[in-house]
């Protein structure tokens, strides 16, 4: 049974989706601020934010207590080499990391949101609040792009 989180999960994803298809691929190469990622840049990061985070959601729910690395986020977007992406080859990826992320939050059971993960010398923290924190995140940087819009 999806759990209410899940609808929620998906619900945001479906919001952030339209803001990200929304926004003007002129300004794809341009930095968000004076030395800051540009939006192909921060797009990467989230991307990378997906799959560092489906492990997370995957580990703590079939394990009930796991821990994982910190993400280095400059060598990550560094290493994906997300600049030099076209912005149309970003925004797929991001739509089917996000379909990916949306079906394992699907068939996370509710007793397991309770379930416990330490992201590298962090306290644990639930699942419940990694994946209610995930969007947290999403938004932030939605903000950087949007220029605050979607940080609400």
């Amino acid at each position: 049974m999806v759990t209410e989180l899940a609808r929620k999960f998906r619900a945001e994803l479906g919001v952030l989706q339209a803001v990200l298809l929304g926004l003007d691929p002129a300004l794809a190469d341009v930095p968000w601020r004076a030395g800051g990622w540009t939006r192909k840049q921060i797009v990467g990061h989230l991307l990378d934010s997906a799959t560092n985070n489906r492990q997370r959601f995957v580990h703590a729910a079939a394990e009930g207590r796991s821990a994982g690395p910190q993400y280095g986020q400059d060598p990550w977007v560094a290493a994906h080499g997300y600049a030099g992406q076209s912005w149309e080859t970003l925004l797929r990826w991001w739509q089917v990391e996000h379909e990916i992320l949306a079906a394992v939050v699907d068939r996370i059971p509710e007793e397991r949101l309770s379930a416990k993960y330490a992201v590298g010398d962090d306290a644990p923290v639930t699942l419940r609040f990694l994946i209610e924190d995930y969007f947290v995140h999403q938004r932030w940087h939605f903000g950087q792009m949007t220029g605050g819009a979607a940080a609400e």
